[in-house]
């Protein structure tokens, strides 16, 4: 089965970034053919300093390589790096409603939000659609929450095939595995870039350490039991205890005796526990360049191989030469 998800480069990769995607990303590419890529296109809608673009689309290939992903087994390559890409979500904005783009929630958010709507922002999920067809993927992984990204994917295929009377495109089905849990940020909201509560995954060791000491935690006193509803720190220590040290999280709250200063320093052993080697391996690969761009390209001709010959379909069935 073939499995298709990007991420877009537009800050730093935090811990929900892992344990939200990239985490399911490594895991997938043992059992199935799978193609991620780097959603440089898309981060142009909110990126708009060409050295920042092109450094944090290298940093996040080489937190992909760092964190598991293995280029022999998975696709690794910037979406700037087909053409078919953009060529595609042309065809495909030609057959696509404006009344389908309009009730897009995401787009709804952000104009919500008070983010200026460019036309590359209203017509994203276009470009989504032709990221998901260009390599014929069967499934993308989506969490509940984000399942219209991939209803409008199926709808601009369905009015592709029905002005064109041919079936070209693979109808691409969702891939929803088990509910993850929902990472807390420094001040118990969902962690995310917007909110400025991330943990990163790859920055200084000491700014990571201040981050995890500044968790945002009550009054309770040391001897006694601390809540545990609505608590990040007991959050997110549950997400990087080990199996043989949950017992001591659960007893740390129930009981009492053992601060919040202890608990965050045992937080920050875990962090270093859990990404030690990833971030030593994310180090080594900064120093050598040249290997993550040889993985991006080998990715993209992988991926190329694919998108060729479809093209080919789809240029001979709209007309064009």
């Amino acid at each position: 089965m073939r499995v298709l998800s990007g991420v877009q480069p537009s800050g730093a990769l935090h811990i929900g970034n892992y344990f939200g995607a990239i985490r399911q990303f490594v895991e997938l590419q043992h059992e199935h053919d799978c193609y991620y890529f780097l959603a440089d296109l898309h981060a142009l809608t909110s990126v708009h300093d060409a050295d920042r673009l092109r450094g944090l689309v290298t940093d996040l290939a080489t937190a992909f390589l760092a964190l598991g992903l293995d280029p022999g087994k998975a696709a690794l390559y910037r979406q700037s790096d087909l053409p078919e890409i953009p060529e595609l979500t042309w065809y495909l904005s030609t057959v696509t409603s404006m009344g389908l783009l309009q009730r897009c929630h995401s787009f709804k958010d952000k104009v919500a939000q008070g983010v200026i709507p460019s036309h590359g922002l209203f017509a994203y999920p276009v470009l989504m659609a032709a990221d998901v067809l260009i390599v014929r993927a069967n499934v993308v992984p989506v969490g509940r929450d984000q399942k219209q990204h991939l209803e409008v994917t199926r709808d601009i295929v369905a009015s592709f095939h029905a002005t064109y009377g041919r079936e070209v495109f693979t109808m691409p089905e969702p891939m929803i595995g088990d509910e993850v849990a929902v990472v807390p940020g420094l001040d118990g909201q969902k962690m995310s870039k917007s909110y400025g509560n991330t943990i990163d995954l790859f920055g200084p060791e000491k700014e990571i350490r201040q981050r995890i000491m500044s968790i945002t935690t009550d009054s309770t006193p040391v001897e006694a039991p601390k809540p545990k509803e609505g608590n990040a720190l007991y959050g997110l220590l549950k997400l990087f205890a080990p199996a043989g040290e949950r017992a001591w999280v659960e007893a740390a709250f129930d009981e009492g005796g053992t601060g919040y200063g202890e608990m965050k320093k045992r937080l920050f052993a875990y962090y270093l526990a859990t990404f030690g080697e990833a971030r030593r391996r994310f180090e080594e690969l900064r120093r050598h360049p040249e290997e993550v761009e040889a993985v991006l390209r080998s990715g993209a001709e992988r991926a190329r191989a694919i998108a060729v010959p479809l093209m080919d379909e789809v240029r001979a069935i709209v007309g064009i030469r």
